[in-house]
């Protein structure tokens, strides 16, 4: 959650530099009846709608993701509407070059972006991946992000072929955790002074969910033993 291209450059490096295997993807679009690469597919579920981000959205992203409580556990977020507007150009740049998807959440009855959810690969054609999220505050508790999560998770999963699925989150950020955990996620271990917000370094908690665990198991039902660290 915290590794989100918010700056105005917008360039997140594809790896972290931790070395991992490679493994191989199916081809982009395989099995679909479309490339995800030249437009992302409209997710529907039963409260939001996930589609693909428009320069229309910069203005309702930056009166939402930049207030203090949704901002103070990520990357600091664009300081203007035309810092979204480039970030919002950059996401498309970097969907059709293969490596990245960032979807804006909007509720049922309303167009208007409301949050984002976004996956970046971490290796060549999408077999691990790390996800974030950024919702506005007045949606929090409403059901809205676990929605959306079992949307982008299923997107991850079934249409990018993602093998493991990670996840960041700053100790001090409790939401975040509890929101990781009601989707089945299972913390691995803690990465110190791994993540540095106005001048200080925090710890964080490592997550990941693997693509036998989200097909095996509905989203929090996931066997006790799971939710350990480890």
């Amino acid at each position: 959650m915290e590794r989100m291209p918010y700056d105005d450059l917008a360039v997140v490096p594809a790896g972290t530099g931790r070395e991992r295997p490679i493994r191989p993807g199916p081809p982009p679009g395989a099995g679909l009846p479309s490339d995800w690469r030249t437009g992302l597919p409209v997710l529907t579920g039963s409260q939001v709608v996930l589609r693909e981000l428009r320069a229309s959205d910069a203005a309702s992203l930056f009166t939402l993701l930049t207030t203090e409580e949704v901002a103070r556990f990520i990357s600091p977020p664009p300081t203007s509407v035309d810092g979204f507007e480039r970030f919002i150009a950059w996401t498309l740049r970097q969907r059709a070059s293969g490596s990245y998807v960032c979807f804006a959440v909007t509720v049922a009855g309303s167009d208007t972006a409301v949050g984002i959810f976004q996956v970046r690969q971490l290796d060549p054609g999408f077999g691990m991946a790390e996800w974030g999220f950024a919702l506005g505050s007045a949606f929090w508790g409403t059901g809205a992000f676990q929605d959306g999560a079992t949307l982008l998770l299923d997107f991850a999963f079934g249409t990018l072929g993602v093998h493991r699925l990670e996840a960041r989150a700053t100790v001090q950020n409790g939401r975040g955790h509890g929101a990781l955990l009601k989707m089945g996620a299972v913390p691995e271990g803690r990465l110190r002074k791994s993540f540095l917000r106005h001048g200080q370094f925090h710890d964080q908690i490592l997550y990941a969910l693997l693509d036998e665990d989200w097909s095996g198991a509905a989203p929090g039902t996931l066997p006790a033993r799971l939710m350990l660290v480890h």
